[in-house]
């Protein structure tokens, strides 16, 4: 019987690989030479994510309220800021595999993997990390779409977390509880910078005048003294932006050589693509979930 001995194979693989192309070339485990030193390999730590969850990745913005300063945000809410943001999670989605939707409000955005994702074999380092660089360099790379007038001083850093979930319908409470998350926080804020804008109060004045109110209050507030209903504001602000995959159809323009013709002509042709498209709607009740049902798969 032959024997190989392949720690010669791979030294004579990489031989004849040109000088110039040898720091790019890759040996598979299988071949690879034995040292004394992988015993390293050992303290890595298993983090592979349970079998038929949801694996959901939430990202958010770290050091925010400093960032938004720094780079002259609208208060209570920059649009240009939370475009950019649904920018950022639209290129995730399309560049990484099986996510099924995303949900966004202010400097943070969870991703939602299938249950049977299998992608890097459900490694959450792997999940989080691919997420949060994708997400940081699509927010640098298209800054200046949205801030034309701003640079950018400094990198943006997101720092990520993974969980997973056993069922549907604890996805659609982790998704419910950050959509009351973003009602919360939105009406806090609205009314707060209402009184600093408006009434001239201290960011101190202004907190106090609003402790122990109730969302009531709060309401009362905005519409007795500033003749602001809630309801009337930017669905964005209020309900946060959900991503979910739909068909659509696309017209553009493309070079053809028609028969008999020696001249190539311009010509319009429809397509139907499936891409993560933006919504404002509320995910706490049944509405959504009905209207969109391909989202969940089955919970058996």
């Amino acid at each position: 019987m032959w024997t190989i001995n392949t720690a010669i194979v791979a030294s004579r693989v990489v031989s004849a690989v040109a000088p110039s192309c040898r720091r790019f070339s890759v040996i598979s485990r299988g071949v690879m030479a034995k040292s004394k030193f992988e015993y390293v390999r050992d303290f890595e730590m298993d983090d592979t994510c349970l079998a038929h969850c949801w694996v959901v990745v939430r990202l958010d913005g770290r050091n925010f309220h400093r960032f938004a300063e720094k780079h002259n945000f609208t208060k209570p809410n920059d649009s240009r800021a939370l475009e950019l943001m649904t920018r950022c999670a639209q290129t995730v989605m399309t560049q990484l595999e099986d996510i099924v939707m995303a949900y966004g409000q202010s400097d943070e955005y969870s991703f939602i993997f299938k249950r049977k994702s299998n992608w890097f074999r459900r490694r959450a380092s792997k999940f989080m990390t691919n997420v949060a660089s994708q997400f940081a360099s699509s927010y640098v790379f298209y800054w200046k779409d949205y801030f034309k007038d701003q640079d950018l001083l400094y990198p943006p850093a997101f720092d990520g977390r993974v969980v997973v979930y056993p069922s549907n319908q604890t996805l659609k409470d982790y998704l419910s509880w950050r959509q009351a998350d973003c009602h919360i926080n939105n009406l806090y804020n609205t009314v707060f910078w209402m009184l600093i804008q408006r009434s001239k109060l201290t960011p101190a004045q202004a907190q106090e005048r609003l402790q122990g109110t109730l969302a009531a209050d709060k309401n009362e507030i905005l519409f007795s003294e500033y003749n602001v209903n809630y309801n009337n504001e930017p669905p964005m602000f209020r309900k946060g932006t959900v991503m979910i995959w739909k068909k659509i159809k696309e017209v553009i323009s493309k070079e053809i050589q028609l028969p008999g013709e020696t001249e190539e002509k311009t010509v319009e042709v429809a397509r139907t693509r499936t891409k993560p498209v933006a919504l404002h709607c509320d995910i706490i009740g049944d509405a959504f979930w009905k209207e969109h049902p391909e989202i969940l798969e089955d919970d058996s």
